[in-house]
């Protein structure tokens, strides 16, 4: 039995990670996507910030003189120049008309550009305009040093947030934002998998069952041990890729990380860690920080890879025995793909509360779902990142892989009479009565 099911994994394993497509997706995937993220940042940095020409049409006659240019957005103001004078220009970046009753809120201002806008230029006009405005009001209820009095009140709290509660004994810098950001990568990344990996699976059996490649093959591999041995090297296939991304991320930490961090941050991640920075002295925004020093920190990445794998290998069996099942009943894609929404479905859900956990760890509708085989993947993994007790995480493994034993033997039972049945379509209603057959 182990020795048929081992050739099955062999074959099914080394038969996909021999692929190009494999060896690229493993490989220069990770290079090129943290490629794409940085390649934006470095282009500024390289070629800097095309400046924009405003002409500005101010009828308040206050607040178009007093626009403040920088190296990417310069204002000209235009004294007695009609609007539509102005709009003829195609010279310029745009017109910024400001009309006069808007002091009084009654109307806004606008903004006619030739071409596309950007973020960044309405927000700088915005906030420009707004403080202007609030300045004129201010001076209408004639304090003396007022502006010096509301800026000697004005407060800029940076929360810091230190998780007191670890079993180690030790205090640690936490961030809601960046657990939040971390738990939706990891269960993207889980659905994603499980999707890609699980339809493999039944894509791999259909394609045999059509060829009549299996009707040869269960001539010496019994039907179970044939599905045990097609998921399990399928699923050593998605471990390997993930481990071989852990193994990179890791090294990036170790090594590349530190060398371009500035020391200064070094030595602010540091003092964050031990609860001892002073926030409003940092040289960078503290959860900023914060996610430096998590992307830094091996052993957590380490410990995030393998609570990934875990889960992942749990709950990859689990839905892979679903669609193992799937792809022996049928005889084409199409067929399958109406019986695959049974289970994409409680897939779509976990993403659901997999996104809700993330930022809300410790909510009830999260607590309760990371023990439901069907969504516990996601949603564990989403939570993990906050910091949860063990005895969840081993409780919610404990639930994952019993059902995914449950699962296996269900399957079987469907797998060994559908991969003899052609030409039939079958219903929920066969498949329930095949998985009675003893």
């Amino acid at each position: 039995m182990a020795n048929n099911i081992s050739l099955v994994i062999r074959r099914e394993f080394l038969e996909r990670v021999k692929k190009k497509s494999f060896i690229i997706t493993t490989i220069l995937m990770p290079v090129f996507m943290l490629a794409m993220m940085a390649a934006p940042a470095l282009i500024m940095m390289v070629t800097g910030s095309e400046e924009r020409g405003i002409t500005v049409i101010d009828e308040t006659g206050t607040i178009g003189a007093r626009l403040q240019s920088d190296k990417e957005t310069h204002f000209t103001l235009l004294e007695s120049t009609p609007l539509d004078s102005a709009l003829a220009d195609t010279e310029v970046a745009g017109v910024l008309y400001i009309p006069a009753g808007i002091m009084d809120g009654k109307v806004s201002p606008r903004l006619y550009t030739n071409g596309s806008s950007s973020i960044a230029l309405e927000n700088n006009v915005s906030s420009q305009i707004d403080g202007i405005i609030e300045e004129e009001r201010l001076k209408q209820y004639d304090i003396e040093n007022l502006d010096k009095i509301l800026e000697e009140v004005h407060s800029d709290v940076k929360l810091m947030s230190i998780r007191n509660d670890k079993e180690d004994g030790e205090s640690q810098s936490a961030s809601a934002a960046v657990s939040y950001l971390i738990g939706i990568i990891l269960t993207f990344l889980l659905y994603m998998c499980l999707l890609l990996y699980g339809q493999m699976v039944m894509t791999s059996i259909i394609e045999e069952k059509n060829n009549r490649v299996l009707e040869i093959v269960v001539s010496s591999v019994k039907p179970t041990h044939l599905m045990l041995g097609k998921i399990c090297g399928i699923g050593l296939v998605a471990v390997t890729q993930i481990l071989i991304w852990g193994v990179l991320i890791a090294a990036m930490s170790a090594f590349v990380l530190p060398a371009i961090i500035p020391d200064t941050a070094l030595t602010e991640m540091s003092a964050l860690n031990a609860g001892t920075l002073d926030a409003t002295s940092a040289s960078m925004d503290v959860e900023i920080l914060q996610a430096m020093s998590l992307m830094s920190n091996v052993g957590y990445i380490l410990q995030l890879f393998g609570l990934l794998i875990l889960f992942l290998t749990g709950g990859f069996l689990l839905y892979a025995a679903i669609y193992a099942a799937i792809g022996s009943a049928v005889d084409n894609i199409q067929d399958a793909s109406q019986l695959q929404s049974f289970v994409i479905f409680p897939i779509i859900i976990g993403i659901i509360f997999g996104m809700t956990a993330a930022s809300d760890a410790s909510s009830p509708a999260a607590i309760w779902t990371s023990f439901i085989p069907f969504t516990s993947p996601m949603v564990m993994m989403a939570r993990v990142p906050s910091g949860i007790p063990m005895w969840e995480i081993g409780l919610s493994l404990a639930i994952l892989y019993a059902s995914f034993l449950l699962m296996v033997w269900i399957a079987a039972k469907i797998y060994r009479v559908g991969i003899f049945m052609y030409g039939k379509k079958p219903s929920i209603k066969d498949l329930i009565r095949w998985a009675r057959y003893k």
